[in-house]
């Protein structure tokens, strides 16, 4: 049985290149993004959000509810501190500002919501606005 082999002038030219004369550039990635990653739970009375928000100050944390619109902000820091004869040579580690916004089915009590920041997550409760709970319609 014979080995037949597709031809592709693109490929035989991209060897060439991969022999010496072509330089693959050393570049960095595009600045990534700082992402919050959150979970959402419910019950009867409240909301629960757990908002995965790493290496950040809680001061630098700005929590906003509207009705059922919750908003969280975050920025995260580079601290630059310089010694003498040292380049950083890579860095992977993001800084930036992060926000996120989720609608809720239900309106939020915004005097009743309570946030703790513990270990790199935000913990927020919050509480169902009585009275905005969405009502079924009956068509006749």
């Amino acid at each position: 049985m014979a080995n037949i082999t597709r031809f592709s002038p693109i490929d035989e030219l991209l060897s060439e290149f991969n022999k010496g004369y072509w330089v693959r550039p050393f570049s960095y990635p595009a600045d990534a993004e700082v992402k919050l990653k959150i979970d959402v739970k419910e019950d009867e009375r409240s909301y629960t959000v757990h908002a995965e928000m790493p290496g950040v100050k809680k001061e630098d944390i700005h929590v906003e509810v509207d009705g059922n619109q919750v908003t969280l902000r975050a920025e995260l820091k580079r601290e630059t501190e310089e010694k003498k004869g040292e380049k950083v040579v890579h860095s992977e580690r993001v800084y930036g500002m992060a926000s996120r916004s989720f609608t809720l089915p239900v309106e939020v009590d915004a005097s009743g919501v309570k946030a703790e920041y513990k270990d790199g997550v935000l913990n927020l409760n919050l509480p169902k606005k009585q009275g905005s709970a969405a009502k079924r319609i009956e068509v006749t």
